[in-house]
């Protein structure tokens, strides 16, 4: 049980790494379940509809084979064997923005349909253009498995997306939009600021930033 593992224990097991082709289809299956009942999903996909769910996946599909040809970081955290959680950013170096994989786009519109694909470009232009900074990483999804919430793995997670931030010297932060009020607790709590409550379609949320430390 997770509760009888001592911080020290738990230490040794947790190991943060880039995404293997092979993760591609746990990450998908971990990210549906995070993204589930997000608003913003429910309101793109029209969560009444009967096949919202199937949309859904199709989309996160999309999403992330979109990240893995661009090379984008995609990072993983397991404990021992087993994915516990994943983070995917976009990297400031391929230039984040909404358009940016056409063959994405022409995919999407095949699985989620025109409506759908053009509110999600939307709520990504309007969410990018709303962030005060030249270059930049923006956290476009982050889970952490069910099974393995409320035990510290999401901070292990977020010192992971720290990494790649250093690894990136020219990126000034990591942007994200939080859609809950627990999730914005969790970001402020990883040091994470507020810069404005943005309302995108019928959804508000929280746009927050994690700025690079100065020497870093």
């Amino acid at each position: 049980m997770m509760n009888s593992v001592s911080s020290e224990a738990l230490d040794s097991e947790v190991r943060a790494a880039y995404l293997s082709a092979e993760d591609l289809k746990l990450a998908a299956s971990l990210l549906y379940q995070a993204y589930h009942d997000d608003p913003v999903f429910l309101s793109i996909f029209d969560g009444e509809n009967e096949d919202y769910e199937q949309r859904l996946r199709a989309s996160i599909r999309e999403e992330l084979s979109a990240f893995w040809q661009a090379k984008q970081p995609m990072v993983g955290l397991y404990l021992g064997e087993t994915m516990v959680g994943v983070a995917c950013l976009n990297s400031p170096n391929d230039g984040v923005t909404s358009g940016r994989y056409w063959h994405w786009r022409l995919k999407m519109l095949l699985s989620a349909g025109y409506f759908s694909t053009k509110q999600m470009i939307e709520k990504e232009q309007r969410i990018l253009d709303a962030v005060p900074l030249k270059k930049f990483h923006m956290l476009s999804f982050i889970a952490i498995h069910p099974l393995h919430q409320h035990h510290g793995f999401g901070h292990y997670l977020m010192a992971a997306v720290n990494t790649v931030l250093e690894e990136h010297p020219d990126s000034e932060g990591v942007a994200v939009y939080a859609t809950s009020e627990k999730y914005r607790a969790f970001f402020q709590d990883t040091d994470y600021q507020l810069i404005e409550q943005l309302t995108v379609g019928d959804v508000s949320g929280a746009l927050m930033i994690h700025y690079r430390e100065q020497g870093v």
